[in-house]
């Protein structure tokens, strides 16, 4: 058995289908983690989340801000815009079943895997977490959105949108708290050693400017726990730590769709 961590989808439905062919996925003996993002901005989101349903019993995904974003749309929280890609979608015939499934996914994970240098710590998350999380306060905190996506969704997603507050404080009130969690775990790229967001930012690395560095920099997991994310298209799957796997290498703007076998940190990509 193998476990594989792919990068962000996006819609990318053929790229999806030769990476699991390049990787020879079994479904039912493989499994594979899903980074987030799995729907919108590429062509094919519906047959994407078909797929992905069909392999659900093999399949862990944490929640991206693509998929917030279509959950939103689907309960009518929010219009779509201009760049989105979800008509066909939306208008599928089992769009609800879809939107259902894919609201109880999760957005962080954790599991110890069996590697060949023994057994590891992953947490995977779509974007990141703030500097002073552990990775039992981000299950946590994860947990929090979870709950409210899946019991009062609307009243969840009515609330997410909005770059503030920028800087985690335990003592913020439900929505505001709730749509902070979110931004660190679906959309934090840079931030300063306290944690505070620049989600304005989305280039590269040596775009950040003064105090600011990219969020794993200063985080203090991975001392301990390997972290798989994705929604950094701009620094190519890069993170220049060993222990910190990006994994989103832009399929969706004429890059590859990279798949990591946890069990021993090869690579598998195919362009899109």
């Amino acid at each position: 058995m193998s476990t594989y961590a792919v990068g962000d989808i996006q819609g990318c439905y053929k790229p999806l289908k030769k990476l699991l062919k390049k990787i020879g996925f079994a479904p039912g003996k493989d499994r594979l983690w899903c980074v987030g993002d799995l729907v919108n901005r590429g062509p094919k989101s519906l047959d994407s989340l078909r797929l992905l349903r069909e392999i659900d019993d093999s399949l862990v995904v944490v929640l991206g801000n693509h998929d917030l974003h279509f959950l939103a749309v689907h309960e009518g929280c929010t219009p779509m815009r201009r760049k989105d890609r979800l008509r066909e979608l939306l208008a599928a015939k089992d769009c609800d079943k879809l939107a259902d499934w894919l609201r109880l996914k999760s957005l962080a994970h954790s599991e110890i895997v069996e590697t060949e240098t023994g057994p590891r710590p992953f947490l995977m998350v779509h974007a990141g977490i703030a500097p002073n999380w552990s990775v039992g306060k981000t299950l946590k905190l994860a947990a929090e959105v979870e709950t409210a996506l899946r019991e009062k969704p609307r009243k969840y997603l009515n609330h997410m949108y909005g770059d503030e507050p920028s800087l985690w404080d335990d003592g913020l009130d439900k929505q505001r708290r709730l749509r902070t969690i979110t931004n660190y775990l679906t959309r934090i790229r840079f931030c300063d050693s306290e944690g505070r967001l620049r989600l304005d930012l989305k280039e590269g690395i040596d775009t950040a400017p003064p105090g600011y560095e990219p969020w794993f920099r200063w985080q203090r997991v991975s001392t301990e726990t390997d972290i798989v994310f994705g929604h950094w298209a701009a620094i190519e799957g890069v993170s220049g730590h060993e222990r910190i796997h990006a994994l989103d290498t832009g399929c969706v703007w004429g890059g590859t769709l990279t798949a990591m076998r946890l069990e021993d940190g090869k690579r598998f990509s195919v362009s899109g």
